[in-house]
């Protein structure tokens, strides 16, 4: 019940936005301080799914730093960073077993020059386009990123992503909080 948006930006900053609503099923909303999208080193997060989830993620996993210079990000995010996250989140109560499937959550997860989403069977993927969103926002954000591909500000297209989806989905409201990395230059 959210929306949070990845954008890798021409000079390899890579930016994630969100919203400030928490929401449940019943349509009981409350707007809240502690972000959904946060930096934690070299990391830019932005989560769905979970609070909880989010707060494990913020302070409690133990993260392995990235590896530098020419190193394949995405097996280690596949084979480091992921299963550090797993491990998390179990010790935390929030990963569920149900038929022998092991659940998490859906969350965006940035470096420089690098942009992923991670889906709640732990699968990363690594988006075709400059961009990717998760949450109840995320249709209506993937179109405004779209349709702002020639825009020159990375926060400006986050930002009207956000919006979008605030404007569109009933669970998506501001205020928007977003994070950067450094770029690669």
């Amino acid at each position: 019940m959210t929306c949070i948006v990845g954008l890798k930006a021409r000079d390899g900053s890579v930016w994630v936005g969100g919203d400030s609503l928490g929401a449940n099923y019943t349509g009981g909303c409350a707007q809240r301080s502690d972000a959904k999208v946060f930096s934690r080193g070299p990391y830019r997060f932005g989560y769905t799914s979970s609070f909880r989830m989010g707060q494990i993620l913020r302070y409690d996993a133990i993260l392995p730093p990235p590896p530098g210079g020419e190193a394949d990000l995405l097996r280690f995010m596949v084979c480091e960073f992921v299963p550090a996250v797993r491990e998390a989140l179990k010790s935390g109560a929030w990963a569920k077993t149900e038929n022998g499937k092991e659940e998490g959550g859906f969350f965006v997860v940035g470096l420089p020059g690098a942009l992923f989403c991670v889906q709640s069977d732990y699968q990363v993927e690594v988006p075709a386009d400059d961009y990717c969103a998760v949450g109840s926002g995320e249709e209506v954000a993937l179109g405004a990123l779209a349709a702002t591909r020639s825009w020159r500000s990375p926060r400006r297209r986050v930002i009207e992503a956000l919006k979008a989806a605030e404007r569109h989905n009933a669970f998506v409201r501001g205020p928007f909080v977003v994070e950067q990395t450094g770029s690669l230059a």
